[in-house]
């Protein structure tokens, strides 16, 4: 059989890090020292408008919730293509993008969120101020996921792929268009169900939120989720959770299984399978349809051959000169925003350092011992996840049949958002040894789970054909299939997941160590407890330095664990 995967025995180093990681966190740091500084000039009482728990006002929430997913989604997909091909092609972006990605992704945006609503509410109408702050955290729960699995399929394409595209002398926009996008299209795919689910998960959030005496709330079916809870309307509660999961279900009916079924032809096969390929019947559907045929015959086509002709123009047809002026213009723009960037970034960090010498001695070593409890919290649910999630990963994705009835009721329990029901959870586990800890991890677990989950199942679903083939004529026994096949195989994929599953669990831990239920705070050592608790009494000192601890232990783990495994995954572990 030949080896799939390339074993390099060159060493690989561990990253470490460098300059441009202590910029970023200083300049994230400043830019969270100075919506601190805006926030504190926002309304001093917030009142958002009333829930209705009337069943007949679901469909309308459901509605509303779904236009700010998509709008969140749009733009997620936008930022990881852009991103993710920039960073992959580019060895001087990447030096600069990977890093700030590692750091964007460990930003626990609960703790950023007060400041963002605070900050555009002093200068928005509070309605607009609310609807951005809640794209904006669904986006963050979207985004980065997708960004590392197309950044990941882009630097494991195939040599022999490469080649041919050096061979037919394929202009970037081209390579990208016929090579990058469709190898990385299965990945790309499952991992925005994942973000769909993630951002189900961050809706209760997005939607009902409160600093203090402010009250940021938004009609939507997460609202209408968390009023039910505080109200204990139990009827009211399996309505919306009801209402949500047939949501789920028209989603995947209409949106994901048409397009798996349609990206199922950019699989990297050099012999068919024999397994039948994915079915949809909404994509037989437009497929059968006139009309469909007729918009992409009319419009769609020309459009794309119109753009490839745009994207492929000589750089001579623009002419020497005035390409020579645009691009001293370019340089003169660069260096202006250069100087005001640098300039903003002092001032931000002269507050940041400010606000950090009035936090008080005696916070520093809480926030301390929170890391490291946190810390503890989020291996475990790791752990707890790989356990269960590679072996059924693996079986939903090399059969087909499983896949089709499995795919939909991973998707609904991944969708629900376990914050509707994790104080009853909390209820329960009080009296079992453990208690708050117990509860804390099993609702980070269900915050990373499904991102390693999907993550397996789309790479367990990307090996070739021919592959598994010549593991069946081997008659390999299962170890030596998982040893030599499965699992060097998953191997990108699981650190694609694990890094966005550590992600989601730092960020979990924000609503897991903390909660308010019935009118009773429950609460257990550990730094998303800090920031949950300076949220609640508006305490800017302590959440800025808390969320600055927490964002350098996720980076300090990404740089020196996480990224070394990314390596080895292009190194050692690409399909050749």
């Amino acid at each position: 059989m030949p080896r799939p995967f390339r074993f390099g025995p060159a060493a690989i180093s561990r990253p470490s890090f460098s300059a441009a990681d202590l910029v970023i966190v200083a300049g994230l740091g400043s830019v969270l020292a100075l919506a601190i500084r805006l926030a504190w000039r926002a309304p001093a009482v917030v009142a958002g408008p009333r829930i209705s728990l009337s069943w007949s006002a679901l469909p309308w929430y459901a509605l509303l919730s779904t236009s700010r997913m998509a709008a969140a989604y749009g733009l997620s997909l936008l930022f990881s293509l852009a991103y993710g091909y920039f960073a992959a092609r580019s060895a001087g972006a990447r030096r600069v993008l990977m890093p700030l990605l590692d750091i964007l992704q460990s930003v626990p945006i609960l703790s950023f969120l007060p400041v963002v609503l605070l900050g555009l509410s002093a200068v928005l109408p509070q309605g607009l101020a609310t609807e951005l702050a809640a794209i904006i955290l669904i986006f963050t729960s979207q985004a980065w996921n997708m960004t590392y699995s197309f950044y990941q399929s882009v630097t494991t394409v195939p040599q022999e792929m490469r080649e041919a595209a050096a061979i037919f002398r394929l202009s970037p926009w081209l390579r990208f268009r016929v090579l990058d996008l469709p190898f990385a299209a299965l990945g790309l795919i499952w991992n925005s169900m994942m973000s769909w689910a993630g951002g189900w998960f961050f809706l209760m959030a997005a939607e009902i939120f409160r600093v203090g005496s402010r009250d940021f709330r938004l009609a939507g079916l997460g609202a209408y989720l968390q009023t039910a809870a505080d109200a204990n309307d139990l009827k009211a509660v399996t309505a919306g959770v009801l209402t949500l999961i047939v949501t789920i279900v028209l989603l995947d009916q209409i949106l994901w299984r048409p397009v798996l079924a349609w990206a199922d032809k950019f699989k990297v096969e050099m012999v068919s399978s024999d397994a039948p390929p994915p079915r949809s019947w909404f994509f037989d559907v437009l497929n059968r349809s006139h009309l469909i045929g007729w918009l992409r015959h009319r419009f769609w086509s020309p459009f794309t051959e119109r753009l490839d002709r745009r994207a492929n123009l000589p750089a001579e047809s623009s002419g020497e000169t005035g390409a020579g002026v645009w691009r001293r213009l370019g340089l003169g723009l660069a260096a202006a925003l250069g100087v005001i960037a640098a300039m903003a970034l002092l001032f931000g960090v002269y507050r940041a350092v400010v606000t950090l010498m009035e936090m008080p001695a005696a916070g520093w070593p809480a926030i301390g011992t929170g890391v490291l409890a946190t810390f503890g919290r989020v291996v475990a649910s790791l752990v707890l996840a790989l356990l269960w999630t590679v072996p059924v990963g693996v079986a939903i994705g090399t059969n087909r049949r499983l896949a089709g009835v499995l795919q939909p009721v991973v998707q609904v329990v991944a969708s629900i958002p376990a914050t509707a029901l994790f104080p009853v959870l909390v209820l329960a586990l009080l009296r079992v040894p453990g208690g708050l800890n117990l509860a804390a991890v099993i609702l980070m677990l269900a915050g990373t789970q499904w991102y390693l989950l999907f993550n397996v199942i789309a790479g367990t679903a990307a090996i070739p054909q021919d592959l598994r083939d010549s593991a069946d004529l081997l008659r390999l026994s299962r170890w030596q299939r998982w040893r030599t096949l499965t699992l060097p195989a998953l191997f990108p994929f699981l650190v694609t997941g694990a890094i966005t599953a550590g992600g989601g669990a730092w960020n979990a831990s924000i609503v897991a160590e903390y909660v308010t239920f019935g009118g009773e705070t429950h609460s257990t050592v550990g730094i998303g407890s800090l920031i949950a608790r300076a949220t609640a009494a508006s305490d800017y000192r302590l959440l800025l330095a808390a969320t600055l601890a927490m964002i350098l232990a996720v980076v300090g783990l990404n740089r020196t664990w996480w990224r070394w495994l990314y390596h080895q995954a292009e190194v050692r572990f690409k399909l050749e």
